[in-house]
């Protein structure tokens, strides 16, 4: 007497478990569970490098933006004190009174403090500028100066 293990086919399987009624366990078979699950994967290999990429240039966006808020906020600064804060006072004067200003009209950013930019670095403030009356600078992802493509710097001077 020998013993064969019988497997059966999905047409059987189903077959079997229509004839039990309702007294059957209806389900999936693995092979089933397994082409769906690499349909499922398959998709998500060509969906996910796109909403990554979506997503790093939303950074680089938010960056912009913000960068173009410091400089609306430095220009009514300018517009109250005739200067704007030099490199040591930084973006803090648009917040916080520096100690030498009677006549500040501040806070000129919302919120109370300076923001950081989207890669949770600071941003870099110089005034007077090398490109301008001031510089302002997120050293994007990587937050080092040097950088090419994704990882380059946004700046208050490139639009």
């Amino acid at each position: 007497m020998t013993n064969f293990i019988r497997f059966k086919s999905t047409r059987q399987l189903r077959r079997d478990s229509q004839s039990r009624g309702r007294d059957g366990e209806a389900g999936f078979t693995l092979v089933e569970m397994l082409v769906v699950i690499t349909i499922i994967a398959m998709i998500m290999a060509l969906v996910a490098p796109r909403v990554l990429n979506y997503l790093s240039e939303s950074k680089v966006k938010a960056a912009k933006i913000q960068i173009e808020s410091f400089g609306s906020a430095l220009d009514l600064y300018y517009l109250d004190e005739s200067h704007y804060p030099t490199t040591s006072e930084g973006l803090a004067a648009l917040v916080h009174r520096p100690d030498n200003l009677a006549t500040w009209s501040g806070p000129y950013l919302k919120g109370g403090v300076v923001p950081i930019d989207p890669w949770g670095h600071p941003y870099v403030y110089r005034s007077p500028g090398e490109h301008g009356a001031y510089d302002i600078v997120s050293y994007g992802p990587d937050g080092q100066k040097a950088g090419t493509g994704s990882t380059s710097a946004i700046t208050s001077w490139a639009h």
